[in-house]
């Protein structure tokens, strides 16, 4: 029997949750809220908070100080693959053969559910989109090619439940950046703007969306029940994996 498994007999994996850190405080407690409704569906799992840039715990030192005694599931309350997920997360979790990494959070189709109803909440969001409307997909962005497919298929998912036309931009990272994707939309003809923010919480990047230049701008997706049950599903799917 594996390690792993051995360990796994013991009780559940441990959820470290691991965040992209923020100098917000109003992102902090976001994450903080999506952290605790994600626990509140899994009675009897320990949940940890980790890291990967600006805040500490940092994720290199939670996955060693857990994976001594435990088995870990880590999720990365991220929403697309790139760096963060495979460089950090997964050089915190090699050294253990009893700590995985789940995939990021998107792309996943509780993830578009969200996105409509930041839409719908926007002013005139319950009227439906007018006529010359454009939308912009906003994400963070990485030079990771993985992240950009991810966004790409994102947009596919988003596409099909909406009738604007949707372009990416990115907030760093690679272009088109957001206020280049802004002004490509309008310089194409569209009469209004619609920048839909693919972050998880307010900060550096919610910033960046918010400065772009759109006309309306979505909410960040935040510590909504759908986000929750995403970040329960990723580490349910890599539970049954090791077990």
């Amino acid at each position: 029997m594996s390690a792993v498994m051995e360990a796994a007999t013991v009780g559940p994996p441990v959820l470290i949750a691991c965040s992209h850190g923020t100098r917000s405080a109003a992102g902090r407690t976001t994450i903080a809220a999506l952290i605790a409704q994600a626990a509140r569906e899994l009675p009897g799992v320990r949940v940890e908070h980790a890291v990967v840039d600006v805040e500490r715990p940092e994720i290199s030192g939670v996955v060693a100080r857990v994976a001594a005694d435990s088995p870990v599931v880590v999720v990365p309350l991220l929403l697309s693959p790139g760096h963060h997920t495979r460089v950090d997360i997964g050089a915190a979790c090699a050294p253990y053969p009893q700590a995985t990494a789940a995939p990021a959070l998107g792309p996943h189709p509780e993830l578009v559910d969200v996105l409509t109803s930041r839409l719908a909440a926007l002013p005139g969001g319950d009227a439906g989109f007018r006529p010359g409307d454009h939308v912009v997909l906003a994400a963070a962005g990485s030079t990771d090619p993985a992240s950009a497919r991810a966004v790409e298929r994102m947009r596919d998912l988003l596409q099909a439940e909406l009738p604007a036309p949707i372009t990416l931009g990115y907030g760093e990272g690679v272009r088109p950046r957001l206020p280049e994707a802004v002004a490509a939309a309008r310089a194409a003809g569209a009469r209004r703007v619609v920048a839909v923010s693919y972050v998880l919480a307010p900060g550096h990047f919610a910033g960046l969306v918010q400065r772009s230049g759109a006309d309306l701008v979505s909410a960040p997706l935040g510590a909504d029940p759908a986000v929750a049950s995403v970040v329960v599903a990723r580490y349910r799917e890599m539970t049954t994996a090791i077990t």
